[in-house]
């Protein structure tokens, strides 16, 4: 079960960065903040050091627990999306607050990528993410 799952996520990612030839990344970060799938385009460099990517994995997986404070007086969120000096990042919250963390060159035309995301990951989105 363990391999399937995770070439699945595998799977789901490859088809992120196939969306736009400015992507950049695609991972599967679970609820601890640690990686389970996914990683940077073949051939592309990580802007941050291993050590930076564990802690902001940490951070994201945090920030995911704490927009659910919101989701009786705004909805729940579907995606967030930062647009940085140096690159876009989105992520997209999953059950069990597992969460699909996406890059692209901040040139990107971003304005329809989330949603495509969304269809692609909406066989997993209330589906946890269990690859232990």
């Amino acid at each position: 079960m363990y391999m399937e799952n995770v070439e699945k996520l595998e799977s789901i990612c490859q088809q992120i960065l196939k969306l736009d030839i400015k992507m950049r990344s695609a991972r599967f970060i679970n609820a601890r903040g640690h990686l389970d799938a996914g990683g940077m385009k073949d051939g592309l460099l990580s802007l941050e050091a291993k050590k930076q990517d564990e802690m902001m994995f940490m951070e994201l997986a945090l920030r995911v627990r704490m927009r659910h404070e919101f989701d009786t007086e705004f909805g729940i969120v579907h995606f967030s999306l930062s647009y940085r000096d140096k690159v876009i990042v989105m992520s997209f919250p999953l059950s069990n607050d597992d969460v699909l963390l996406v890059s692209c060159e901040k040139d990107t035309d971003f304005g329809d990528i989330p949603f495509k995301i969304l269809a692609i990951i909406e066989c997993i989105k209330k589906t946890p993410i269990k690859t232990f």
